[in-house]
C-alpha cells in the first residue's frame, strides 16, 4: 500500500523532495505553501495531477488530508512547530536542515515522536552519497585505526541576490547563517565520521560582506572529540566569484581519505594501511557528478524513511542526528558570542539567543 505524502514549503528545495517522492512511488495528497503561484508551479513542473490538493494552511492540509508521511520544508525557524503539530496529528516526517532552529524545540520533537511512535527523519541526505557511505564503511570497520583529527571546509559564494528571493534567510528568527545553512550539512558528517561525541567546542564568526543580512557569513571552530581526536570547521559564503568546494577531510592513524565535490560526491584521496582496495578503482567506483549541491542523496533518504516506517525501525538519519549537527552550530555561535571554548552537551539554545554577533 502506497503511503499518502504531503509536503510543506514549496521553495528551492522542494524538487528534490518531489522528485524522492515521485521515484518512490509515494501518492503525493497535496502541496502546502503561502504562495499559491509556487504549488502551481510544482504541479506544473513536476506534471503532479492537477486534481492534487494544494492549501496555504498545513493544520487544515493535516485535518482534510491525513497524510501518513509528511516532509517540511519551510523557512528554518518555522521548523520546530509544524513538525509538532504533523506529529500530533500522527504523521511521520522528514524535516529539512535544520532539524529546528532550538534545541529545545527539538528535543520536545523527539520526545512528543515517541510518545506518539511515528517516526522523524532529519534530512541530512549527503549521508547517503556513494562516497559517504564507501568512506563510512571504512570507519566502521576501523580502518582509519585511532583518529586523529578530521576537517570540514565549505567555501561557498551567496549574494544579496540569494537573500532577496526569501527575506527570512540571514535572519536569527528564521534562518541563522552561513553555519546553520550552507553548512551544516558537511558539519553532520564531520561529527558523525568522527565518533559523535564532543567534549569542548572554540568557534568564531564575523560578517565581512553580507551587510544587508543579521548572521554570519563565516565561522571558524576547533572541536576536541570525546574520543581523543580533533577536528575543524571553516564555512563561509564569501568565495569570488562563485562555489568553490565543499571538502570533507578524515585522518587516522592508519588511513587518509578526502571527499569533495559539489556535496562531497567524490573521494579525492583514498590512502590506507591494509591495501584491501585500490585507490583510484574506489576513486572511479564511488563518485556521482550531481547538477547542483542538493547532490542524489534524497531518493534513497525516502526510501530509506518508507522502509523504517513499514519496517517499525528507526530511519538511517534520526532526529537525534539532527539535534547533534545543531547543538554543534550553536556551540559555535555560544563561543563566538562569550569569547571562550564551550562544553557539551548543552541542554538549551537557540539562535534567537544570538543576536548581534557576526557583525
Amino acid at each position: 500500500m502506497r503511503l499518502r505524502y504531503a509536503l510543506i514549503g514549496c521553495g528551492r528545495i522542494s524538487p528534490n523532495h518531489i522528485a524522492a517522492a515521485i521515484e518512490n512511488k509515494l501518492e503525493i495528497t497535496a502541496l502546502c505553501d503561502i504562495v499559491p503561484e509556487h504549488m502551481k508551479d510544482k504541479i506544473r513542473t513536476h506534471h503532479l495531477p492537477p486534481s492534487t490538493s494544494q492549501y496555504t494552511d498545513y493544520k487544515e492540509l493535516l485535518e482534510k488530508e491525513k497524510p501518513q508521511l509528511v516532509a517540511i520544508c519551510t523557512e528554518s525557524g518555522k521548523h520546530g512547530q509544524i513538525a509538532l503539530d504533523c506529529i500530533d496529528a500522527g504523521c511521520h516526517l522528514i524535516i529539512e536542515k535544520p532539524i529546528s532552529l532550538s534545541l529545545q524545540e527539538t528535543d520536545e520533537i523527539i520526545a512528543r515522536a515517541k510518545e506518539k511512535k511515528v517516526k522523524v527523519c532529519a534530512c541530512h541526505q549527503n549521508r547517503f552519497n556513494k562516497s559517504i557511505q564507501k568512506i563510512r564503511e571504512a570507519v566502521e570497520q576501523n580502518r582509519f585505526g585511532k583518529m586523529l583529527h578530521g576537517t570540514a571546509h565549505i567555501r561557498w559564494n551567496r549574494g544579496e541576490g540569494y537573500y532577496k528571493q526569501a527575506p527570512w534567510r540571514g535572519t536569527w528568527e528564521q534562518d541563522g547563517g552561513a553555519l546553520m545553512n550552507q553548512c551544516i550539512h558537511n558539519i553532520d558528517l564531520l561529527r558523525w565520521m568522527m565518533g559523535d561525541e564532543i567534549d569542548e567546542v572554540i568557534g568564531i564568526t564575523a560578517n565581512l560582506k553580507h551587510p544587508f543580512i543579521e548572521a554570519e557569513d563565516l565561522g571558524m571552530a576547533l572541536i576536541k572529540f570525546a574520543n581523543g581526536s580533533y577536528g575543524m570547521i571553516e564555512g563561509t559564503t564569501n568565495i569570488y566569484p562563485t562555489n568553490l568546494e565543499e571538502t570533507l577531510y578524515l585522518f587516522g592513524e592508519n588511513g587518509t581519505v578526502k571527499a569533495g565535490g559539489k556535496s562531497v560526491n567524490r573521494i579525492e584521496e583514498w590512502q590506507f594501511s591494509d591495501r584491501r582496495d585500490h585507490p583510484e578503482e574506489v576513486k572511479q567506483t564511488f563518485q556521482e557528478d550531481p547538477p547542483n549541491v542538493y547532490g542524489f542523496g534524497h531518493i534513497p533518504l525516502y526510501a530509506d524513511v518508507i522502509d523504517s516506517i513499514q519496517k517499525d525501525r528507526d530511519p538511517y538519519v534520526t532526529a537525534e542526528d539532527g539535534r547533534r549537527a545543531l547543538e554543534l552550530v550553536l556551540a559555535i555561535y555560544k563561543s563566538s558570542l562569550d569569547g571562550k571554548s564551550v562544553k557539551l552537551p548543552m541542554e538549551k539554545g537557540s539562535t534567537l539567543d544570538f543576536r548581534g554577533i557576526g557583525r
